[in-house]
């Protein structure tokens, strides 16, 4: 008999492990294989504006990885919510030549873009100076020199946002009021329905694509409840590095409202989208590691409070209230901040007292934190995350005492924030030790951008005026 052959099989290369990844990778070599194994055709390279808004340009794969030089006109990080320019003065001077800044893609934030129907991926850049100089004013610029500032003192900042929105009907007409939308029941969704798992249930296909798309970007959800206003949900990341959670609520924001308009309906972050409901909040959850023993600053060996604590507490009451046009940068943000509501309007500090500004959860002394519930949903993350972490860092560095914790509801006292926005502008450019952290180029422009809003808001003749004012003055 002749001898048996043994069959030969042809053996495929194993892809390296790298390409398997949701989310980034850490060089140019990686990033052609990660495009070529998912068959990916564009790229859309992005930065957050001012606003938070995505900007940027999409281009051919295969033009991305060799080596294009990718730029955007600075007058893109001047601009107003509603496309215009501000005017020059109080130290803002809008450049002449308009000139170009270079996009310096983050490769670590790669990642796909799930609801194109193409194969299409996106990449977070940095803004840079044609010589290669950080932009001093671009959003997370201005939160990689905060987390600078305290790596320089041998600290590391974690955050863990928290994001409220609503769901609400489309509105193609601005003058029409929002409305909450129809859930699965075929009834329109009432408000009350804090942490109602029926109400979570009332949308279970669009949150499903939330986190299939989600997931498929690398995007860690943490939890997702149903808040008291209808039709406005909650989600909650994990804990994290400042600049990557600025970057994944910046992320989840499209995320949320390309899944809305996939079930046709709106997803919002305004601060108060609809009067009589809540309005929407970005909580920031915040601890400070030691970098050399990786503990919690705010926690001593015995599991107490240390002096550091009260010092970034202290910090957070004296500045935050500067910082404000940061965290509320929208008229429509100081309608949320009213008295007796859910949102504070005071800058007290109390453990697990929700009426406070700065709550203390309960928690391990190992997880001791600071959360800021000063923030809405409408604020640009990498900014709300910049001012807050600044704030705790002056009390810190200048050893600011904290006020004694409040026990009692806080938020039926007097006001201790800006009642508006113009009121808070001016309160952030007098403040000149929160300048001198965020960079001054910064502050002067974000404060010409505000004053430019505002001006713009005052064209607009509300239906208020009319029901009141038309015939009665």
């Amino acid at each position: 008999m002749p001898p048996v052959k043994k069959e030969v099989r042809s053996k495929r290369a194993r892809p390296p492990a790298f390409v398997k990844n949701q989310r980034g990778v850490k060089n140019w070599k990686e990033a052609s294989a990660w495009l070529e194994w998912r068959g990916i055709e564009d790229i859309e390279c992005i930065t957050p504006d001012q606003a938070g808004v995505a900007r940027g340009k999409m281009m051919p794969s295969s033009k991305f990885t060799s080596n294009t030089s990718l730029a955007l006109p600075s007058a893109v990080f001047m601009a107003t919510i509603s496309g215009g320019y501000p005017e020059d003065g109080n130290g803002f001077v809008y450049p002449e030549d308009d000139g170009d800044l270079k996009m310096a893609p983050d490769l670590t934030t790669l990642t796909v873009v799930p609801w194109e129907d193409d194969p299409t991926a996106a990449v977070i850049c940095d803004l840079v100076h044609q010589d290669g100089r950080t932009v001093e004013f671009t959003p997370r610029n201005v939160l990689k020199n905060v987390v600078a500032a305290y790596d320089r003192i041998g600290l590391k900042p974690v955050v863990a946002p928290e994001i409220e929105f609503y769901l609400v009907h489309k509105n193609p007409d601005p003058d029409y009021p929002l409305t909450p939308p129809v859930g699965r029941s075929g009834r329109a969704i009432g408000g009350g329905a804090g942490y109602s798992i029926a109400g979570v249930n009332e949308f279970d296909e669009l949150i499903d694509d939330i986190y299939h798309f989600s997931e498929s970007q690398g995007l860690e959800i943490d939890t997702l409840i149903h808040e008291e206003g209808a039709g406005q949900l909650e989600i909650n990341l994990r804990h994290g590095d400042p600049v990557e959670l600025a970057d994944q609520v910046f992320m989840f924001k499209r995320t949320i409202r390309e899944a809305a308009l996939k079930h046709n309906i709106y997803a919002t972050f305004m601060a108060k989208p609809i009067q009589g409901q809540p309005g929407s909040a970005m909580h920031i959850h915040q601890s400070i590691i030691d970098k050399k023993t990786g503990r919690n600053i705010f926690t001593a060996e015995d599991g107490s409070e240390t002096e550091a604590f009260f010092h970034f507490i202290g910090g957070m009451q004296q500045h935050v209230p500067n910082a404000l046009a940061m965290l509320a940068p929208y008229v429509n943000s100081y309608r949320r901040l009213t008295q007796a509501a859910s949102a504070p309007v005071n800058n007290k500090w109390g453990y697990d007292n929700r009426t406070t500004a700065f709550r203390v959860p309960r928690s391990d002394p190992a997880a001791r934190r600071v959360e800021n519930r000063i923030p809405s949903s409408d604020a640009n993350p990498y900014l709300a995350l910049a001012a807050s972490l600044a704030c705790g860092l002056i009390g810190l560095n200048n050893r600011l005492q904290a006020d004694p914790p409040v026990v009692n509801t806080a938020n039926e006292d007097e006001i201790d924030l800006p009642r508006g926005l113009l009121e808070a502008v001016d309160m952030f450019e007098q403040d000149e030790e929160l300048s001198a952290i965020l960079g001054k180029t910064f502050a002067t422009t974000f404060a010409a951008i505000k004053r430019a809003e505002f001006e713009t808001f005052m064209e607009v003749i509300s239906p208020w005026e009319r029901e009141y004012l038309l015939l009665n003055v």
